[in-house]
């Protein structure tokens, strides 16, 4: 069961300095891969501290589009809220920035599933 906690409204944020362990060797450049696990940890923030003792949450589905290249050196945030509620299966807006530019938008899907069935 989900906690009644769980409901469309909740935000996580979190950030991450682009260094080269999350850049993209070719480019040097903030890498589409990075920006998406960065997205899904501000999924995981923004409703983690609501679960069930014995419960976790699963990432299952990305959609986002990369829409602009950030530079070492610079710090990024990525925003998430949850839109959608619908028995143990969320929907996250997505979004990650270099500043005020937005450099990345989508959607991510998690699953609230038992740790110990």
């Amino acid at each position: 069961m989900v906690n009644s906690k769980i409901a469309p409204g909740l935000k996580g944020e979190q950030q991450t300095l682009v260094c080269e362990h999350n850049v993209a060797g070719h480019v040097s450049k903030f890498s589409t891969p990075s920006m998406i696990g960065l997205m899904e940890r501000a999924s995981i923030d923004a409703v983690h501290a609501l679960l069930e003792e014995g419960q976790t949450s699963v990432g299952y589905e990305v959609n986002v589009r990369h829409l602009a290249p950030a530079d070492i050196g610079v710090t990024i945030t990525a925003f998430s809220e949850l839109i959608e509620v619908e028995r143990n299966r969320l929907l996250f807006q997505v979004e990650a920035y270099d500043g005020d530019r937005k450099i990345g938008e989508g959607t991510h899907r998690r699953a609230i599933i038992e740790t110990n069935p």
